[in-house]
């Protein structure tokens, strides 16, 4: 099965919901980051909470989110669009501990306490926008509720899990992402917040195999969901070797000279693919002249 959100009102239209399934997203970001359990739990959740923020944007809209918790994983940046292609990538991706003392990976430990999560939006305008909260719980799901309720003061509800198989590979990944409309009704919110409390962990309702739409039935129950649209998700990276020779043109012909002269040659790696970009002395050269 492929990797799709959907999108949907929940409780007669009072209440906005996203559900995610973003296995092959994640699995595609372990891969290249190499990332050990906890840490592909940490990086797989942040990712797919972006990429339900990010389809909610227009037109050609993207944000990154930055998580700094202060822990041993470092910063955890992604970034997603308005068409739910996202990337993600880590400062120390071989970072692993013991489960906690509820069975499951320790991710607010590999986090950190002590930080910040930040998203910038760039609208497509001259302004981004930018909101920046203390990290609450390090667990991400949390955190991104406490984000949305906070910077943009949407009472929200996040879920998002992540399984890891015993090689490292990932077994499954998803969320919810539910939000309160202006105008609800106090009776639809404090229906909602039961329904929320009653569930399972969205980490079990993914390692039961359920659907996204299958997900906010749990929430809601069949008669209250009424799905809008669904669409692919994937884990795309925008670099590209046009854009890194941009970026050397942009040091200046000294700069490049400098590299034929002592390097014979310059290399580079993108941080969120780990794709390598070689460029010869003639390949600077002609840089040079461009």
């Amino acid at each position: 099965m492929s990797d799709y959100l959907v999108k949907a009102l929940g409780y007669g239209g009072q209440i906005r919901a996203e559900a995610i399934r973003s296995t092959e997203m994640v699995s595609e970001a372990q891969r290249r980051q190499t990332s050990w359990p906890t840490v592909s739990a940490a990086l797989g959740r942040t990712m797919t909470a972006a990429t339900m923020m990010g389809v909610q944007l227009k037109g050609d809209g993207r944000l990154t989110v930055t998580v700094e918790g202060g822990g041993p994983v470092g910063a955890i940046i992604v970034d997603s669009n308005s068409k739910g292609e996202t990337r993600g990538y880590v400062t120390n991706p071989h970072v692993h501990f013991e489960l906690n003392k509820h069975g499951k990976l320790d991710v607010a430990r590999v986090v950190g306490t002590d930080g910040y999560l930040s998203v910038v939006k760039d609208l497509g305008l001259k302004d981004t926008f930018t909101g920046r909260v203390p990290i609450v719980s390090g667990e991400i799901g949390e955190d991104f509720t406490y984000y949305f309720a906070s910077s943009e003061q949407i009472p929200s509800a996040v879920g998002v899990g992540v399984l890891v198989n015993p090689d490292n590979s990932i077994k499954a990944a998803g969320g919810f992402l539910i939000q309160v409309l202006p105008g609800a009704e106090d009776h639809v919110i404090q229906q909602l917040e039961t329904r929320l409390k009653e569930i399972p962990a969205i980490s079990k309702l993914i390692d039961q195999g359920l659907t996204p739409e299958e997900i906010l039935e749990t929430i809601f129950g069949k008669e209250d969901v009424k799905i809008l649209e669904t669409m692919p998700v994937t884990f795309k990276c925008q670099c590209s070797r046009e854009k890194l020779e941009n970026a050397l043109i942009g040091l200046g012909k000294e700069e490049i000279q400098s590299m034929i002269e002592e390097d014979h040659g310059a290399e580079a790696t993108c941080h969120f693919c780990n794709e390598v970009y070689r460029f010869s002395e003639e390949d600077l050269r002609e840089l040079i002249k461009d």
